[in-house]
């Protein structure tokens, strides 16, 4: 991974490469590159750092050509150099590709090229595909593709160029997400709508183990086994101003800001105020059987597989079934119990997490019901469950979530009302539930008018190198988000507990220099949090508390305070993690990191 763009038609390829790698920024990545097509040779430029290195090095010499490629990496099979980079070129420079994925078996691959006389130049397992298409070639490319691939075991999305045929790219995915964007008199290739939706808003999405010849006026599918394939061209809806900064000094300022909006747009025309329950079409024909599971897995990675652990509190408590919440990487690996009556949900911001996608297939494989949540409408995990609901919070461009956060456990929280209303949530209760959503925009809009509040608290810990997040029930899932957050965009080490466990082990690291954050609003568990902030404060621990407007208990027990709207126990994490998100922000920002990128970090993870 990361990011693949390529070009073929009557405009110069280069701009269009270089501008959608530029739109592919926030996925992450440590090198670019591109190869163009002119005059039947294929020209490579790649560059270690930042895209604009790439593109000064490309605007200081003449790389005229109507076809190309381009790619940013992230690297997984070699250190960020340029030699490692994408494109690569097979031996004799005639073939150029890039590639997302990983290819597993291919050191057993390489050693079998090399007794054949290939010569390797980088440490990467891509070169690999680049010298397997030469070694297959016979004058078709789409044919030397797909004989190369036949061996290959592990992800791809590809693109591949040769310059014995200039007119054409053969494009194939397996487990990487690959788009084909659809013009007039030319055409696309692309990992990500976002690269592409400038030139055109028609968009063909490849399954996996299928493969596509690109013209300039046309594009044929098959599979690998080189069976036709019908496609299907979509219109893509994405808003280019939802891709824009719009003002703000970082993507993810701007998401942060937004969720009072996103946070609406997840319960628009979901809301029923007078039955005191929810509407989700995505589920309709399949609400009986989730109504009857027996039991619900909810398997997700990073930020997700925290909303997960709300949602595991939200429909224990309202729907009454018995919730487990897995990490997606191990699931599919320990041999699951799949019961019959088992609901799996998945939850994936990008729609293309692999080790999500993964799971679902075992899941399905062992005969469970599988329902999806993601934002990317037409993604892999959306095509891939039986139902589904989208949480609708537009693109989010910052690598660390935040307005998919909120929207991921507004959405269950929709889904914990919609089942527990069919089981034991009565219609007044429903109806006080449902009330108390549709306030959510008007608490968020009240915790972002106290940005200068967090940023003085920010400027006062930002040179600290530990912070310890606790919180109990609903809040617990919070502790890890905010120290999460605090992590990926700051790099100060932060962990989260439940602030029982603190007793267990954590409280050895409490002394004057470790800031611990409370999130201790006022539920069934308030008290407790009470006696572990006596035990935090007998050590000369640091108290920094997000808590109830008002609360004076709290207040005389915390040097600092981050307050949040009173409302039920159950939505409370969706306001709880607002300061938190602004804490991370602010902090990342003092310390002069890159806040929508972040060092090592990728936005859509589509390898293991």
């Amino acid at each position: 991974m990361c990011g693949i763009i390529g070009y073929i038609g009557n405009k110069d390829a280069v701009p269009v490469l270089i501008s959608g790698l530029k739109r592919m920024e926030y996925r992450g990545y440590d090198s670019s590159g591109i190869a163009v097509m002119n005059d039947s040779r294929i020209t490579v430029e790649k560059r270690v750092g930042k895209i604009v290195e790439l593109e000064r090095a490309v605007h200081s010499q003449s790389l005229p050509g109507n076809l190309g490629l381009g790619h940013t990496r992230w690297a997984t099979h070699g250190s960020p150099s340029e030699a490692n980079a994408h494109p690569h070129i097979d031996s004799a420079g005639h073939i150029a590709l890039i590639h997302n994925g990983i290819i597993e078996n291919y050191v057993s691959l390489r050693q079998r090229l090399e007794s054949k006389g290939h010569e390797f130049r980088t440490e990467t397992d891509t070169e690999t595909l680049a010298h397997l298409i030469e070694d297959a070639y016979q004058g078709d490319l789409l044919e030397a593709v797909q004989e190369a691939l036949a061996q290959v075991r592990g992800t791809y999305g590809l693109a591949v160029i040769c310059d014995k045929e200039p007119d054409k790219i053969v494009a194939a995915r397996m487990g990487s997400p690959l788009i084909i964007g659809v013009g007039e008199g030319e055409n696309f290739v692309a990992s990500d709508l976002a690269a592409i939706v400038t030139y055109t808003r028609n968009a063909i999405y490849l399954e996996d183990e299928e493969v596509a010849l690109i013209t300039a006026d046309g594009i044929k599918h098959r599979t690998l086994t080189n069976h036709m394939v019908e496609k299907t061209v979509e219109e893509v809806t994405i808003d280019l101003e939802e891709i824009e900064k719009g003002g703000y000094d970082h993507f993810m300022l701007k998401e942060i800001m937004e969720q009072p909006r996103t946070l609406e747009d997840s319960m628009r025309g979901r809301l029923l105020l007078e039955d005191g329950t929810t509407k989700l079409g995505g589920i309709r024909e399949y609400i009986d059987k989730i109504v009857a599971a027996r039991r619900i897995i909810i398997i997700a990675c990073g930020t997700s597989w925290h909303s997960a652990l709300i949602g595991e509190h939200m429909l224990e408590e309202f729907a009454r079934i018995p919730v487990e919440v897995e990490y997606a990487s191990e699931f599919r690996y320990r041999d699951p119990i799949v019961e019959e009556g088992t609901l799996v949900i998945a939850i994936s911001q990008s729609g293309e997490t692999l080790d999500t996608l993964a799971a679902i297939r075992e899941a399905k494989r062992k005969g469970a019901i599988t329902l999806g949540i993601c934002n990317v409408i037409g993604s892999s995990i959306a095509r891939e469950t039986e139902a589904g609901i989208y949480i609708h919070a537009g693109p989010e461009i910052g690598v660390a979530s935040t307005k998919a956060f909120t929207s991921q456990v507004t959405v269950l929280a929709l889904l914990a009302i919609l089942v527990g209303r069919r089981k034991s949530i009565s219609a007044a209760q429903g109806r006080w539930m449902v009330r108390e959503m549709k306030k959510l925009p008007q608490y968020v809009e009240k915790i972002l008018a106290s940005t200068e509040h967090i940023k003085e608290i920010a400027e006062r810990f930002k040179d600290h190198r530990n912070f310890l997040y606790l919180g109990r029930g609903y809040n617990f899932p919070i502790a890890l988000e905010g120290a999460l957050k605090l992590k990926e965009i700051s790099y100060i080490h932060a962990e989260g507990y439940p602030a029982a466990e603190m007793k267990h082990g954590p409280i050895a690291l409490i002394d004057k220099d470790m800031p611990v954050v409370f999130i201790a609003t006022q539920d069934g568990t308030y008290e407790k949090v009470l006696s572990n902030i006596e035990e935090v404060k007998a050590r000369d621990g640091i108290v920094i508390a997000v808590c109830c407007e008002g609360d004076k208990e709290m207040a005389a027990k915390s040097e600092y305070l981050l307050e949040v709207p009173r409302t039920m126990n159950f939505l409370m994490p969706i306001l709880s993690v607002i300061p938190l998100q602004l804490l991370a922000y602010h902090v990342a920002v003092l310390r002069d990191c890159d806040v929508d990128q972040p060092r090592n970090l990728a936005k859509s993870v589509t390898v293991e």
